[in-house]
């Protein structure tokens, strides 16, 4: 449980890893092209790699606009879940987003996925709102979920 975990800003060197986890976590995966674009191209985008020594088990992309941060991905390898992992990552991430000048940051997840939400509960956010049929795999809805970083 108290395994030994560093975090990184993410590098096109570790966009296959990434891609791995992606792959074995979403229905709906993210393709390299669109990480190799975060990496390269998206001047907004930051992405927090989870490190121990058994490699890349995590990573959490963002988007840093203005005064705002949007989670637009995160996800722990599935054989490295239940070690508190996700909430660590989610915690350096939020840390880097206030470091980098959010205000707040925002996320949609999935309705029907109360672990994360309460994961994200746990961390300080509020229900925001719901996005209708955002997942485009099965149509169901978004929850979308805040936190502000002054309150």
């Amino acid at each position: 449980m108290n395994e030994n975990v560093t975090f990184r800003k993410m590098t096109v060197e570790d966009i296959d890893a990434v891609y791995d986890i992606e792959v074995l976590s979403f229905s709906l995966p993210w393709t390299k092209e669109a990480f190799f674009y975060e990496m390269v191209d998206n001047k907004h985008a930051y992405y927090v790699i989870a490190e121990t020594e058994k490699g890349i088990v995590g990573y959490c992309g963002m988007w840093l606009v203005m005064d705002e941060c949007h989670v637009t991905n995160i996800a722990i390898r599935p054989d490295e879940r239940g070690k508190k992992l996700g909430e660590r990552l989610m915690e350096a991430a939020m840390e880097i987003a206030k470091e980098k000048g959010a205000m707040l940051m925002t996320l949609e997840a999935r309705v029907s996925n109360h672990v994360a939400q309460n994961l994200y509960r746990k961390l300080g956010f509020k229900n925001g709102g719901i996005r209708k049929r955002y997942y485009s795999d099965n149509y169901e809805d978004a929850i979308v979920m805040w936190v502000n970083f002054n309150e």
